[in-house]
């Protein structure tokens, strides 16, 4: 990976989302380049964890809401850069995933910013029978009519410690039998870390990256079998996988509209199509990024999982000290 410091602080990239999964090591990336990150979210306050990775004065908080075009103007005036990571899988998906990425890409045009890096998701298509494709799909198209030179990455399922992917299945994986709904989708698991470093690099080296389009996957396709039973061996956990009949998920996603269900009637369209890159799209590969593969990092997190906790040798060793 190159060496992208960039000297003194006058270069501001706002970063929307930037408290969120993704965006606390997008973070953590930028600070390292030396650029001002401005982060713009609905409630600041809940990124103010990200101070302690921050130099003196290179971290600001400030407030910007999707639905509301006046705040997103005052989070990216002045920027050098703008990151785009807000996602959503219910609400008012049209506006979040679509409308808005156009607004923050013709404001960032606008006060000639130096690049606009615009995070959607594989299988982003305007044509999609799947809402959530659908409006990723029209956000791209709107973000490039506004900003041509955006960049665009597209992420598999991305895992990491604080992802609702592996800990809600690794948390599943206690009971003694495991149901696995479309087991035979394939999914291309890549790691935050290497996402974020794709993203700042995307953000902070334009001429290397503007008008590009990438698909980020692990080092290892899947299908979501597969996935399950990683994820619970790595958890410590064996339960019996049992794969749910594609009529069975069809008509529990049916009912995804009340509240509780596990699977929506969109989240059930999705899982119609693999999640794996296209090798036609560069990947990692062009930022000069080797993929982490799920084992080999988490277990540091799905420890917690296991019989005793993260150390559960101990905690026996302690029990049999104490008799």
């Amino acid at each position: 990976m190159k060496d992208l410091s960039i000297h003194g602080r006058s270069r501001i990239v706002t970063v929307l989302g930037g408290g969120g999964f993704i965006g606390r090591y997008v973070c953590e990336q930028l600070f390292k380049t030396g650029v001002r990150v401005r982060v713009a979210q609905r409630r600041p306050r809940d990124a103010y964890f990200l101070q302690p990775l921050a130099a003196v004065g290179q971290l600001d908080l400030t407030t910007a809401d999707m639905r509301r075009p006046g705040t997103l103007e005052r989070a990216i005036e002045g920027a050098w850069s703008v990151i785009n990571l807000v996602g959503a899988f219910d609400g008012d998906l049209r506006t979040i995933h679509a409308q808005a990425p156009g607004k923050a890409a013709e404001l960032a045009a606008r006060g000639g910013a130096a690049s606009f890096v615009h995070v959607s998701a594989i299988n982003a298509d305007p044509g999609s029978a799947s809402l959530y494709a659908s409006t990723k799909g029209g956000g791209e198209q709107l973000v490039r009519d506004a900003f041509s030179a955006a960049t665009i990455i597209r992420p598999s399922l991305v895992f990491g410690q604080e992802d609702q992917l592996t800990n809600r299945f690794a948390g599943l994986a206690r009971l003694p039998f495991l149901p696995v709904i479309a087991p035979r989708t394939r999914f291309q698991p890549v790691y935050v870390r290497d996402v974020a470093a794709a993203i700042a690099q995307a953000a902070v080296d334009p001429q290397a990256h503007a008008g590009k389009t990438y698909e980020i996957g692990g080092p290892e396709v899947m299908t979501m079998h597969e996935l399950n039973a990683a994820i619970a061996r790595l958890a410590g956990q064996t339960p019996e996988l049992i794969d749910v009949p594609d009529f069975a998920a069809d008509a529990l996603s049916r009912l995804g509209f009340l509240p509780g269900m596990p699977l929506t009637r969109d989240q059930w369209t999705m899982l119609q199509k693999d999640n794996v890159a296209d090798p036609a799209n560069p990947g990692l590969a062009a930022f000069g990024i080797n993929p982490t593969p799920l084992g080999a990092v988490a277990g540091e997190w799905l420890s917690r999982f296991q019989k005793g906790g993260r150390f559960p040798a101990q905690h026996t060793r302690s029990q049999s000290t104490a008799g």
